[in-house]
């Protein structure tokens, strides 16, 4: 009995490991595509993303924008980096993300003005 039930739990784990390989294969693959649609801007967005520590889709959220703007920017960056202020009582956490996320948007601001055929399709998405 012991040894059926050892077998079916070998065959089980046999069974797992394949589908979870195959889905990271998968997953690999359509990570490749994507970079290769993206082209040289989206190598360097997804290099900004990785030295800044966020995507610019999370930094958009942070400082609640949707278009990629200088002004935009500054101006509620400003604004969420006083009211998180920690002597008024706000978060150092959550200030130090605001920073990072204004940081991250003028990186892309960056990456777009050497590369003006990528703008619009960055600000699109």
């Amino acid at each position: 009995m012991a040894k059926y039930l050892a077998q079916i739990i070998v065959m089980g784990a046999q069974v797992v490991g394949r589908a979870f390989a195959r889905a990271l294969q998968q997953e690999y693959a359509a990570s490749q595509a994507a970079a290769r649609a993206r082209g040289r801007s989206g190598q360097q967005s997804a290099a900004a993303s990785s030295l800044t520590g966020m995507s610019l889709q999370e930094a958009q959220q942070i400082l609640n924008i949707s278009t990629l703007s200088p002004e935009e920017i500054q101006k509620k960056y400003e604004h969420l980096f006083k009211v998180n202020d920690k002597s008024v009582g706000g978060s150092f956490y959550l200030q130090s993300k605001v920073v990072r996320a204004k940081e991250r948007l003028e990186e892309e601001l960056n990456i777009q003005s050497k590369d003006p055929n990528q703008q619009s399709q960055n600000t699109e998405t």
